[in-house]
């Protein structure tokens, strides 16, 4: 269930553009006879937000969520890694699916509840108002063309996706920086930093607590006080903070005035091993 245009090009480009007003049909439930036959043999990316609310549902740290439940790839092309949904070993069937449905589905990742629509839209953020969505048919499904129409504002208000493009907006917008046209790969630290900061969230709060990073940066303090306990504030800081140290664009992160005034080496705040941190 891809979300973007690069990752599915014959698809988007044989299929037809629909914007917000146009109309599809499509149902799913208990009653249809491929009832979670999308739910198995297939590839779930799961964005930060995703792991965020699975792991939250879950009543477990991301840490463990992420062990347990995902497997990581990382190409040339993408650079940075990519957080996969782990399907069970024998039968490739998600993990939180069984007869009665998904088990998860109130914190079902945004490709769940998105299909049988995708999505494409610019790699540059500003250029959102370009976003276009198309649907996803494919034979294991017989939803498609029965039960009652609806428009595609309609789907993404029913399945409630408006908070999970919301709360990815800061993510879209790092991952559309043009400062990853540069051939290097994420390798080591730089690595290591990007999968804590976007993905394993509560050992990132450790990191910011529990080392000097509040010694180097400069953090109002009630945006302090929301990191302790808010992970929606702590993954938007960690974005901030990627932006900072990626591609040395400040957006709201200050060095402290005891700190060095140029910015600070991935080494001195990614690496609390190494930098004594």
């Amino acid at each position: 269930m891809p979300d973007n245009e690069s990752t599915l090009p014959g698809i988007v480009e044989n299929t037809p553009r629909l914007g917000l007003d146009d109309r599809f049909t499509f149902q799913c439930g208990k009653h249809m006879d491929c009832f979670t036959k999308c739910c198995q043999g297939v590839s779930i990316l799961l964005t930060p937000y995703d792991v965020l609310k699975l792991k939250r549902g879950l009543g477990i740290n991301s840490s463990e969520f992420l062990d347990q439940y995902t497997f990581v790839m990382q190409s040339k092309e993408k650079k940075i890694p990519a957080v996969f949904l782990k399907m069970s070993d024998d039968s490739q069937v998600c993990p939180f699916v069984s007869d009665k449905g998904c088990g998860v589905y109130t914190h079902r990742p945004w490709a769940c509840r998105m299909y049988p629509l995708g999505m494409a839209e610019p790699k540059n953020p500003e250029q959102a108002a370009q976003r276009f969505y198309f649907l996803l048919k494919e034979d294991l499904c017989h939803g498609h063309d029965t039960g009652a129409g609806c428009t595609v504002r309609e789907w993404i208000a029913d399945q409630n996706i408006e908070p999970y493009d919301l709360n990815q907006i800061s993510f879209r917008q790092l991952m559309g920086h043009p400062g990853w046209d540069n051939p290097e790969l994420l390798t080591g630290e730089k690595l290591a930093m990007f999968y804590m900061a976007a993905y394993d969230l509560d050992r990132f709060r450790s990191f910011v607590f529990d080392t000097r990073f509040l010694e180097v940066f400069d953090v109002d303090e009630a945006r302090v006080e929301a990191l302790r306990t808010d992970d929606v504030e702590l993954l938007e800081f960690g974005m901030d903070w990627l932006a900072f140290s990626l591609f040395g664009e400040n957006k709201r992160m200050k060095l402290t005035k005891t700190a060095k005034p140029r910015r600070v080496p991935v080494t001195e705040v990614a690496a609390p091993a190494e930098a004594g941190l």
